[in-house]
């Protein structure tokens, strides 16, 4: 598949990516999409959630009540769980969320990604990607020129590059991350996908590692 690289204007090269099949236009697979993306959230999870269980409740042990004669169901402590200010039942504890996911599954599922965008033609390539300070206004304006402003956007870099990064940084619906950083999740939440032609080599060069 070709695509047309563009220029921070917004202006045809005149050159043309090739986007390898092999990543770009698979036969996506939803299923492993679904995994990836439960693994990367269940691994956004803290697992510190607790709440006290009947032994851990501060309080005495002193029954309430006769046993019989009371008219109604035999009391217990005031620890119950049935009583206000009692222990919960079955409540949360901290636990881990993560779990495993082979890693072809994972690759799988970013190529899956990657080809419902190029299928739904949610793929650009731009030439460079140049600011010559950290400056909200100008990334802006580049997102604009490319017609993409008012999107969820996901530009996708060779290397890590501060200056766009931070230019970015305040743009709620524009995500900056590099090619080692790319995953499904984010991936699938953004609207488009915006390559730097030197990152395409790069991603070509992960999926073959």
């Amino acid at each position: 598949m070709e695509v047309n690289i563009l220029n921070q204007q917004g202006e045809q090269t005149g050159q043309k990516a090739v986007l390898n099949d092999a990543i770009f236009c698979v036969e996506p697979n939803d299923h492993a999409i679904y995994l990836d993306v439960k693994q990367y959230l269940a691994n956004q999870r803290q697992g510190t959630h607790k709440s006290k269980q009947r032994s851990e409740i501060a309080g005495s042990t002193r029954k309430l009540g006769r046993q019989k004669g009371g008219g109604g169901a035999r009391p217990g402590d005031i620890k119950s769980p049935v009583r206000v200010g009692g222990g919960r039942i079955f409540g949360p504890v901290p636990r881990d969320y993560s779990f495993k996911l082979n890693k072809k599954v994972k690759q799988l599922a970013r190529k899956s990604a990657l080809s419902y965008k190029a299928q739904d033609g949610k793929v650009v390539v731009l030439d460079s990607l140049h600011l010559d300070a950290p400056k909200t206004k100008d990334f802006l304006t580049i997102a604009n020129n490319l017609k993409i402003g008012d999107q969820k956007v996901l530009f996708v870099l060779p290397t890590n590059d501060k200056v766009v990064y931070l230019s970015a940084r305040n743009v709620q619906s524009a995500k900056v991350l590099t090619v080692s950083e790319l995953n499904t999740y984010v991936i699938m939440n953004s609207k488009v996908v915006v390559f730097l032609a030197d990152a395409l080599p790069a991603l070509e060069s992960t999926f073959n590692a």
